[in-house]
Formats: structure tokens, C-alpha cells, sequence
């Protein structure tokens, strides 16, 4: 119930900085968001429908594919509570807000950039999606087998093409800065200060390395035996996870005992589990 509460928070959080990002910046700044708020804004133009109305029509027919295909009712339940309470707040504030806050549009995508994408993140971290090309990106992947970030860049740079025609080309142009913009930041704020370093340390001395990084760093040390297949030599693997700070600590470490050794650092989203975040059962 609390993991349950936590999560429409989020999403609830998220669909109003995505609000603020749209009346606040893209909107006045006539920068074209991906997806169907993109598409609501270039009909919003020659039309003047309310953008948050047309949001949750086109949506529609989304929701009933993702239904089918995408995770059944819980997702739709997400999904739907994260388009209405952005549909309904990006028409409401924009009756009380001031209609942009700088002429700029190099400000208004970076700034609008860096707000959406924190806002996305955080539906992203409830577990929902923004509905649009979140449902179309994931549809194609299973359809086609095409992967999520060539399936976002399909669907919104067909946006970015439509916008291009009914504002300009040069706006157009500041619209693919906040998208990329918008990307960077709907990571972080999706994963959060969460990520951390894998290392994986193949050495001829072992045993000296893991003493050191239990004692500096004190993180836990994996080992498990191995082959060289170009040598036939038999080695001890060790595997340890770092905070990103620590990854300078830990080469120093394991150049002071081992210069030759051969590590592997690589990126994993999110570690649970003793010395990291607990480990929680999802809702």
C-alpha cells in the first residue's frame, strides 16, 4: 500500500512539472515537445483546441493497445492517471501563469528540457508512462523488435519534422536541444543518484585486493574461480560495486597492489542489498 501511495505521488509530481515545462517555456517558446504533446501544440496553433484536451483524445486509442499488449490493468491504471492529471493541469495553469518567462529560445530549451525530463523521470520512477510515444516507442520494440531509443527517435523526430513546417525550422532546431536535453534529465530522475559502479578485477593477487577494499572502501568482495582460454591458467575473479565517487579510490587501490591486473568498470542502474539501499518489495 505505502510502495502503492509512493508511486501515484510520483506520477502525480512528474505530470505537473511536465505542466510547468510546457506553460512555461515550450508552449510560449513555440518549441514543439516529442510525441503527442508535440502534435497537440502544431494543431494548437492553427486551431487554438486546448492542448491538454487534444492530449487525452489521442490518447485513447493508446490506452486500448497498451491494455492488450503492455502489462494489462496496472499499467493502464498508471498510464491514464499520469495523461489526465497532465491534460488537466497544462490547461488550468495556463489560465493563472504568465505566458512565458523569456523570449529566449535557447533558454526556454534548455530550461524546458531539463524540467520535462525531471518530470518524465519521475512517472518513469512511479512505475507509469507519459502515454503518447511512451506506448508507441515500446510497441514498435515488440513489434518489430526495434530498440526503445530508436523507436523514441523515430516517433519524435517525425514531430520535430511537423513543427519544423508549421513554426520554423531554426525553432525546430532549439526543439531537438530539449529533446536531447529532456532524455539526459528523465534519466537521472528516473534512476536517481542510484547508480553505481560494477568492477570486475582479474589479478594475481587477490586475495592483497579484496584485504584492501574491505578495509578502504569497505564494500564487499565477490570471488569465484576462472580460466584464462589463451593461457589455460586458472584465475580468481573478484567482483565488488562502488558508489561512482569511490571508482578513483578503488584503481588506485588495485594499481598499488597489482599494476597488471585487468578490471573491468562498468554502469548498473540501481544496487540493493547490504552497504546500498535496501531491497524492497515492489508494488
Amino acid at each position: 500500500m505505502l510502495n502503492r501511495v509512493r508511486d501515484y505521488s510520483l506520477i502525480l509530481s512528474g505530470a505537473l512539472i511536465q505542466a510547468l515545462c510546457m506553460d512555461l517555456f515550450l508552449v510560449p517558446g513555440r518549441l514543439a515537445a516529442g510525441g503527442v504533446s508535440g502534435l497537440a501544440q502544431i494543431v494548437n496553433r492553427y486551431t487554438g483546441w486546448p492542448i491538454g484536451v487534444m492530449v487525452i483524445v489521442a490518447n485513447i486509442p493508446l490506452f486500448a493497445l497498451g491494455l492488450r499488449y503492455l502489462g494489462g490493468r496496472r499499467f493502464l491504471a498508471r498510464t491514464i492517471t499520469a495523461v489526465i492529471a497532465y491534460a488537466i493541469l497544462l490547461d488550468t495553469l495556463r489560465l493563472v501563469l504568465p505566458a512565458g518567462l523569456t523570449p529566449d529560445p535557447v533558454l526556454n530549451s534548455l530550461y524546458g528540457g531539463v524540467l520535462g525530463g525531471i518530470g518524465m523521470g519521475l512517472v518513469f520512477r512511479g512505475q507509469g508512462t507519459s502515454g503518447g510515444t511512451d506506448i508507441l516507442a515500446r510497441l514498435l520494440g515488440r513489434w518489430r523488435g526495434i530498440p526503445l531509443s530508436q523507436s523514441y527517435l523515430i516517433t519524435d523526430a517525425a514531430v520535430v519534422l511537423f513543427a519544423g513546417l508549421a513554426f520554423s525550422w531554426e525553432l525546430a532546431l532549439y526543439a531537438l536541444v530539449a529533446l536531447y536535453v529532456s532524455g539526459v534529465a528523465a534519466e537521472l530522475a528516473a534512476e536517481g543518484r542510484g547508480i553505481v559502479r560494477t568492477a570486475t578485477i582479474i589479478s594475481a593477487k587477490p586475495e592483497a585486493i579484496a584485504e584492501q577494499i574491505l578495509a578502504d572502501l569497505e564494500r564487499g568482495v565477490t570471488m569465484w574461480p576462472g580460466v584464462g582460454m589463451y593461457s589455460g591458467e586458472e584465475r580468481r575473479i573478484l567482483f565488488c560495486v562502488v558508489s561512482r565517487a569511490e571508482v578513483n579510490q578503488l584503481q588506485a587501490i588495485i594499481h598499488g597492489i597489482d599494476p597488471a591486473a585487468f578490471v573491468v568498470i562498468g554502469q548498473a542502474h540501481e544496487a540493493l542489498g547490504e552497504g546500498f539501499r535496501p531491497l524492497t518489495k515492489g508494488a
